[in-house]
């Protein structure tokens, strides 16, 4: 198939989204949402004190509540980020085991490169695929820990399910699952590890983590002693013991009472809109949108190349069109950068350029706070910048 560079750019598109923001992290805010939602926030106080320490509290008792954690894993709130809580499990518990890591993406290779550079266990192996694909799931062997990210959020390829994890398995599953969270069902009971930061899917402030641990967790954390220092954010134990107080609220370190208080409006909001359903509905309207609007154009593919293994919330899509096929491959990377440029320009999307470690392409957040008739009046505008950019790059040639 060959396509023709148009002699006229396509017209521009009446209707533009009422919220332009389709940035995969920092994620929108919730619909509504303004400054006035965080009024009762406990600034100015101790993070120790009764009232602010409830506030984290009940952060954690509403997102085990919303996600359907199970009542005897502990969650807490450590600091860091997704990044923090991800880093702080892997530097205290891995060793035991021999250890299955799994990368199809920037961040799964990021843990890559932890695991074999700086913790350096002695028994390590690396599963690997390209952006777009998965790695062989069923050789992931569970006599070994096996880390992972359930949704590759800079390649669009998530996780099928859980079915490939054992429920009888001897290691641990370490799940880096922050674009995943508020959008997907996940298999509790297969995952023994699991992180995720506010600023994703339910559009929260950044700087804080989620840690929720198994029991089993919970027993390698107690039996376990990595020979390795931790600094004093990473360290989970005292005495051989779990710290309790952390998954009640008294967290490691200084808290931002004004992002709990965002991260609580956050979830107060899925609770009122119907709790997780309705958030994985709205993410999967999102991406049911994309698709249909991607099958009718001839220049815009999925990243991920198994339709099952699309993301509704990090959404990639790459360039088809023969004539980008035919461009040098620094002027191929110019391409969605000057598409995401020429969008910003008119306030249509921000931040929708792939991330930079991938592919060319661009990068939708699909995730519940995002609206769907947003996501479907910015579709038309894609076709508008495409057809700009491919004419100014023909003119210029």
């Amino acid at each position: 198939m060959t396509t023709s560079v148009p002699a006229t750019p396509a017209e521009q598109p009446d209707v533009r989204p009422n919220n332009p923001h389709f940035s995969s992290g920092p994620c929108a805010k919730r619909p509504g949402w303004s400054l006035d939602a965080l009024r009762d926030g406990a600034f100015g106080r101790s993070h120790r004190a009764k009232g602010a320490k409830a506030k984290l509290a009940e952060i954690i008792e509403r997102s085990r509540s919303v996600l359907g954690i199970p009542d005897d894993y502990r969650l807490g709130i450590v600091p860091g980020s997704d990044t923090g809580a991800f880093e702080m499990a892997l530097w205290s518990m891995l060793g035991a085991r021999g250890v299955d890591a799994l990368a199809w993406e920037s961040f799964g290779a990021g843990w890559v490169t932890d695991i074999v550079k700086q913790l350096k266990p002695d028994d390590s192996r690396v599963l690997e695929a390209p952006y777009g694909r998965l790695p062989d799931l069923a050789a992931v062997d569970a006599d070994r820990d096996a880390v992972f990210t359930w949704n590759g959020t800079t390649s669009g390829v998530r996780v099928p399910d859980g079915n490939w994890i054992a429920d009888d398995r001897a290691g641990l599953t370490f799940c880096d699952a922050t674009s995943a969270v508020f959008a997907m069902d996940l298999p509790w009971r297969k995952l023994d590890v699991v992180t995720w930061s506010w600023q994703k899917v339910l559009g929260g402030e950044g700087g804080h983590g989620m840690l929720a641990l198994s029991p089993r967790a919970v027993e390698r954390l107690e039996t376990y002693s990595p020979d390795r220092p931790l600094p004093k954010v990473f360290r989970l134990t005292k005495g051989g013991k779990l710290i309790e107080g952390i998954f009640k609220g008294e967290t490691i370190n200084t808290p931002s009472m004004l992002a709990a208080e965002d991260a609580l409006d956050g979830l107060w909001w899925a609770e009122a809109i119907g709790g997780l359903p309705a958030l994985t509905a709205r993410s999967q309207a999102n991406l049911d949108a994309i698709a249909l609007w991607a099958e009718q154009r001839p220049w815009i593919d999925f990243l991920a190349e198994d339709p099952a293994h699309r993301s509704p919330t990090s959404i990639c899509l790459k360039i088809v069109d023969p004539w980008f096929a035919a461009l040098d491959p620094e002027v191929q990377a110019a391409v969605p950068k000057r598409i995401a440029a020429l969008l910003e320009a008119e306030g249509v999307a921000f931040d929708i350029n792939g991330y930079r470690d991938a592919p060319p392409g661009l990068r939708i957040w699909g995730g519940g706070t995002v609206e769907t008739a947003d996501i479907e009046a910015l579709l038309p505008w894609l076709d508008w910048a495409f057809s700009n950019v491919r004419l100014d790059q023909a003119e210029a040639a």
